[in-house]
């Protein structure tokens, strides 16, 4: 079942929102924004990336032009990300697309029962995230 209902988002996402920016690409488009010249690593964390897929998604979104990497003189390790011009554009366009997806994934849902599906959601995402820890 969960299969299906990512295949079923996938299709969803593809056709509604961007047929090249992943829901992934999307995530760190928004925390890059969020939270500009943060650390490429802290930022994998946060939208719940593993540092190995954190940089593919990033190099592809540099290659793409969205975002930007830096590295600060004190400490040649680190990698600080920023939105570009083009991806600033990309993510309000994606994410007003996102928004009307969700709208049309919960209209059959109640609000009541809307907030209620998203706290169970949120659980077990928690709870199977949990069985593999970094």
């Amino acid at each position: 079942m969960v299969r299906r209902l990512h295949q079923a988002y996938l299709a969803a996402w593809v056709r509604l929102v961007d047929a090249t920016l992943t829901g992934p690409q999307f995530a760190v488009l928004t925390a890059v924004n969020a939270y500009p010249g943060a650390e490429q690593g802290s930022l994998a964390r946060a939208v719940a990336l593993d540092r190995s897929t954190m940089a593919s998604i990033v190099r592809r979104l540099e290659d793409r032009r969205l975002i930007t990497r830096e590295t600060p003189p004190e400490d040649g390790r680190k990698r600080l990300l920023y939105l570009t011009e083009a991806g600033a554009t990309t993510l309000r366009t994606a994410g007003q697309r996102v928004h009307e997806l969700e709208t049309m994934l919960m209209s059959g849902y109640r609000p009541d029962r809307q907030d209620a599906l998203l706290r169970e959601l949120t659980a077990l995402s928690e709870s199977w995230e949990a069985l593999t820890p970094d």
